[in-house]
């Protein structure tokens, strides 16, 4: 079975174990069934075996919610997992160590797939996080057993398609973020969709000096200005961006603060968050909505100064009666560090998700159907 078990560590400790939390209906299931399930997962990005990079700590977090003892092997092939894997009984489940300790994983290399796969009789996927990735044990190891869907990738895939391919609408997109050039896919996806797209972010001033308005120290892609008059020529009336903007000298708290109209940014000023007229305007677009789909906070949401606009929003998204697909690391971390809560689906998949949003198929579900 593959989960995404990449969890953020800190001092060897986990520091997020909502990944882990996710993974456990499938296990639970399967183990209840008395399969002997053998955990596949990755975390971080070794090159080659890095002691910090262990997924032992994840194999004792996995056993507390669990509930049922999750053994330990400290290889993902050869005869350390062989042994490991042949002490199993009905019901048990053993976690496997980092599959990035080894490159070939990455490489997709048809023989470590092999290798892998030789642990088992049927592979599950469980992994949507990981599924924009074709490595062996996401994509190779599908191609040598009966390969199926875990319940955390099916309602990953329902909720996407819930809200992108079969909406109710209006279907409303908040897209926030620090540049258009690692979104510009999902800009463009998206328009092809909504009844709305809303843009907020770092992202937004890349629009503003698009049209020419004063942007002060803010980041600005100037390499992406073209692709920015794209979208705002294809948006049309769908296209909405903020109208005021919350600004300092410095990203830092504590701050001098000032809010202007989104044209009228000082020089050695920065825009760090929308102001409240824009999320009025937001907010009003996302209680006309029947759906709506969030990615990127509003503004620099780590910082309490400038955190307002994402909290608003969220509020709103959340409050709004509509069915909310949120999704993205930056968005979740931003949803937890700010205390919200109530949307209809929070998504695992950072950039999963994100390339789901801009329409591309992930090869970890198109070995799936494939199978």
């Amino acid at each position: 079975m593959r989960e995404d078990l990449n969890v953020p560590l800190a001092k060897g400790a986990i520091a997020d174990d909502s990944r882990i939390k996710a993974a456990i209906p499938t296990l639970e299931h399967l183990a209840e069934r008395d399969a002997r399930v053998i955990v596949m997962s990755h975390l971080g990005r070794p090159k080659g075996v890095d002691p910090a990079l262990s997924l032992r700590p994840v194999a004792a977090a996995l056993s507390k919610e669990l509930g049922r003892e999750v053994r330990f092997a400290e290889d993902c092939v050869g005869e350390v997992a062989r042994r490991a894997v042949g002490g199993l009984r009905d019901g048990e489940v053993l976690l496997l160590e980092n599959v990035r300790f080894h490159p070939e994983d990455e490489a997709n290399d048809p023989e470590f797939a092999s290798r892998l796969a030789a642990l088992g009789e049927i592979f599950v996927n469980d992994a949507f996080a990981a599924s924009h990735r074709a490595h062996a044990s996401v994509v190779g190891v599908a191609k040598h057993l009966p390969a199926y869907a875990g319940e955390l990738m099916v309602a990953e895939l329902a909720a996407l398609h819930q809200a992108l391919d079969d909406p109710k609408r209006p279907l409303v997109a908040v897209v926030g973020g620090a540049k258009v050039s690692t979104k510009v896919g999902v800009l463009t996806h998206l328009l092809e969709k909504v009844d709305a797209l809303l843009v907020g972010g770092a992202m937004a001033n890349t629009f503003f000096r698009a049209q020419g308005y004063p942007t002060g120290a803010g980041l600005v892609e100037e390499s992406a200005l073209k692709d920015a008059m794209e979208v705002e020529t294809e948006g049309g009336k769908k296209l909405v961006l903020p109208i005021d903007l919350v600004c300092a000298r410095r990203m830092e708290a504590g701050q001098e603060v000032e809010t202007v109209p989104a044209n009228s940014v000082e020089p050695g000023w920065m825009a760090l968050d929308i102001g409240p007229e824009s999320v009025a305007l937001f907010a009003k677009h996302i209680a006309s909505a029947a759906t709506i789909v969030w990615n990127g906070p509003m503004g620099v949401a780590e910082i309490p100064d400038f955190a307002k606009g994402t909290r608003a929003v969220g509020q709103a998204v959340a409050g709004s009666g509509a069915y909310s697909l949120v999704g993205g690391g930056d968005t979740v971390a931003a949803i937890d560090s700010l205390g919200l809560s109530g949307f209809s689906h929070v998504s695992t998949g950072g950039g999963a998700t994100l390339e789901y949003l801009e329409g591309k198929e992930l090869p970890g579900v198109a070995i799936l159907k494939d199978a």
